[in-house]
């Protein structure tokens, strides 16, 4: 067992209203994007999976044919 979790462990539990104080005091440290930052990182995200998704049910559609040709 690793030292850490021995030491916590022997501390006991931390009470909801400090766990809420350290929840808060780290999302403080984030570096949140800027507005343009998110709206950029969603068109990505968005082309990246209607490219996926054009790779998928292509791939589908073919392997479909494909097995009805061969078992038809």
């Amino acid at each position: 067992m690793s030292d850490s979790h021995e030491v916590a462990s022997k501390r006991g539990r931390t009470s909801p209203i400090t766990f809420y104080r350290q929840a808060v005091a780290e999302l403080r440290k984030v570096h949140w994007p800027t507005r343009p930052q998110v709206i950029n990182y969603f068109f990505v995200v968005l082309v990246f999976v209607l490219i996926m998704m054009a790779i998928v049910a292509g791939l589908d559609f073919g392997l479909a044919k494909a097995m009805f040709w061969i078992f038809a």
